[in-house]
């Protein structure tokens, strides 16, 4: 007999869509989350008191100890544009800090000359 749902898969669990976990919104509430900005939480998970989702939750577990945008994404295995969007709830909550990157500093003329050397040599 042939599954009547063949989009499920017994291997792989219930398959939910990315923005399913963010209600549908796709934009988060804060700019200040690039690839290497550091996230820490503030609250332990077992302290946060109100309606929060388990991803919310796994976030603050992870970020005990800061981590980078980069590697919460990773380690949830969830899309870095999802994730930003649920750092954003904690941001709002008060349950999260965002340490961002270091100013980067422009590449200095003698950098760009020895790109441009190399370049050629190849």
């Amino acid at each position: 007999m042939e599954p009547t749902h063949r989009w499920l898969d017994d291997e792989a669990g219930p398959v939910v869509r990315p923005y399913a976990v963010t209600g549908g919104r796709t934009v988060p509430a804060s700019d200040r989350f690039d690839l290497v900005a550091l996230v820490g939480a503030l609250v332990p998970a077992d302290e946060v008191t109100g309606p929060v989702s388990p991803e919310h939750l796994a976030i603050l577990r992870l970020c005990r100890r800061p981590k980078s945008v980069a590697e919460v994404s990773a380690l949830l295995d969830l899309p870095v544009g999802i994730v930003r969007v649920l750092l954003g709830d904690l941001l709002d909550r008060d349950l999260l800090v965002v340490r961002g990157a270091p100013p980067r500093e422009e590449p200095g003329q003698g950098v760009l000359d020895k790109v441009i050397t190399g370049l050629r040599d190849l």
